[in-house]
C-alpha cells in the first residue's frame, strides 16, 4: 500500500463517501424467506448432518456458535436442532443481481466482494443526495422491498471503516465511521477485528505484545514492515484510520474454483477423476461466459481427517481449453497417487485470469494422463 501524505490524507477525508453493503445471513435468509416453516429456526446451508461443511447460517443458528466454513459434524454437535438445506446457487445469484441492479441506481461505481457484499463509491452519487448514509438508507429499503432481505451498511471515507462499520450493527442495521471518529474508532479495536487479519496473524501480533488498533498504532513503520513484510505498511496506515484504496468497478476476478464433499470417502483413482469431471465442467463454463482464461492450474483434496493438501501448476501460456484444464488437474492427482488416505473433497480451480481474446486462444499442450 502506498503510503498518503498529510496533504492526500485530509483531502480523502474530506471528499471520498465509501458505503459497504453486507446482506444479512444471504444464503440462509432467502431459504428462510422461501420456506415460512424455517422462520426463526436454526438453519445451515450446505453440507448435511454427517458430512460436508456449512456454507450459510441463519442467526439463530448463529446464537449456537456454528458458523460458515464449519464441519457439518461440529454444527450438528453445537446445535442438535440444526437444520440442513441443500443451497440453490441460481437462486442466489439472480437475486444478487437484483441487488447489483439497485446499487447501479445510485452509483456506477460498484466494486462486488462476492454475491452478497459490495463497496460503493457514492461521493457524487446519481441522485445527487448530500449525507452517503441517506444513500444507504434507500438502498436498505429497496432491497428489503424489492426481495424481501435485510442488508446492513457501513459508510465512512475509505473502504476499511466502511467494511468495519458494516458489522458494528448487524444484523439489519447501519453506522457511519466520519473523519472525525476514524482514528479513535480504530485504536479501541482488537487487532482480530481487522479485515485481512486472521487467527495466524493476530496470534503473531499477539506473540509481539500487540493486541488493539493503538498498540499498533504505536510501532514504527520499519517495525512493522521487518515482521509482516509487503502487508506492514497496510496495518501501520489503517491503525492510523488511512486507507487509500480505490473503489474499483468491474473488479477483475483473480481466480475461479468449485469443489465437492463425497457422501462416501473415495479411494480409487478412476473414481476421483470421474468426480473431477464436473468441477472441471463448472469452472470452465466461468471462463467460457466471462472471456477469461488462466495459467495456474490448482487440485484441492481434502482427507477424511480433514488435512488438506494443494498442488499447483502453472503454464506458459493461458489454458485454451476445458480439456486441456482437465489435463491439468487430472496430471496433478495421479503425480500424489497412491494417496496415503481416503479423500472426503476434491477441488479444482484456475488462477491469474486475464481476458483472452478468441484469437487468441490456442491449445499450447499435450499432456498425458
Amino acid at each position: 500500500m502506498r503510503a498518503p501524505d498529510s496533504d492526500q490524507i485530509a483531502a480523502q477525508a474530506a471528499t471520498r463517501k465509501i458505503i459497504h453493503i453486507d446482506m444479512d445471513a444471504f444464503y440462509a435468509s432467502v431459504e428462510q424467506r422461501d420456506n415460512p416453516d424455517l422462520r426463526g429456526k436454526p438453519v445451515a446451508v450446505g453440507g448435511s448432518a454427517q458430512r460436508g461443511v456449512v456454507a450459510a447460517a441463519s442467526y439463530e443458528a448463529r446464537k449456537f456458535g456454528v458458523r460458515s466454513a464449519m464441519p457439518s459434524v461440529t454444527a450438528r454437535r453445537q446445535c442438535p436442532d440444526l437444520i440442513f438445506v441443500k443451497p440453490r446457487f441460481e437462486v442466489y445469484k439472480s437475486i444478487s443481481r437484483q441487488i447489483r441492479d439497485i446499487f447501479a441506481e445510485h452509483t456506477p461505481i460498484i466494486e462486488p466482494l462476492s454475491l452478497d457484499e459490495a463497496y460503493l463509491d457514492v461521493t457524487e452519487n446519481l441522485h445527487g443526495i448530500p449525507l452517503a448514509r441517506d444513500v444507504a438508507l434507500r438502498i436498505r429499503e429497496k432491497i428489503k422491498a424489492e426481495t424481501g432481505l435485510n442488508a446492513s451498511a457501513g459508510v465512512s471515507y475509505n473502504k476499511f471503516l466502511a467494511k468495519l462499520a458494516s458489522d458494528h450493527r448487524k444484523p439489519n442495521g447501519q453506522y457511519v465511521i466520519s473523519p472525525e471518529m476514524g482514528p479513535a474508532f480504530v485504536e479501541a479495536l482488537a487487532v482480530g477485528k481487522f479485515h485481512g487479519i486472521g487467527p495466524a496473524t493476530s496470534a503473531k501480533f499477539n506473540a509481539l505484545g500487540i493486541f488493539t488498533g493503538l498498540d499498533i498504532r504505536n510501532q514504527s513503520l520499519e517495525f512493522l514492515q521487518h515482521n509482516f513484510g509487503k502487508s506492514g505498511a497496510y496495518y501501520y496506515w489503517i491503525s492510523r484510520g488511512v486507507d487509500d484504496r480505490p473503489v474499483r468497478a468491474n473488479r477483475i476476478r483473480k481466480s475461479v474454483g468449485a469443489e465437492n464433499t463425497f457422501s462416501s470417502d473415495l479411494i480409487e483413482f478412476e473414481g476421483m477423476v470421474a468426480e473431477l469431471q464436473p468441477l472441471v465442467d463448472k469452472v470452465w463454463r466461468h471462463c467460457e461466459a466471462t472471456g477469461s482464461r488462466g495459467r495456474t492450474v490448482t487440485l484441492k483434496v481434502k482427507f477424511f481427517d480433514f488435512e488438506t493438501i494443494m498442488r499447483s501448476r502453472s503454464v506458459a501460456a493461458p489454458v485454451a481449453g476445458r480439456d486441456d484444464l482437465e489435463r491439468l488437474a487430472v496430471s496433478l492427482l495421479q503425480a500424489e497417487m497412491p494417496l496415503p488416505k481416503s479423500v472426503r473433497l476434491l477441488g479444482v480451480s484456475l488462477s491469474t485470469l486475464t481476458t483472452v481474446a478468441s484469437d487468441e486462444v490456442a491449445s499450447q499442450f499435450d499432456l498425458p494422463i
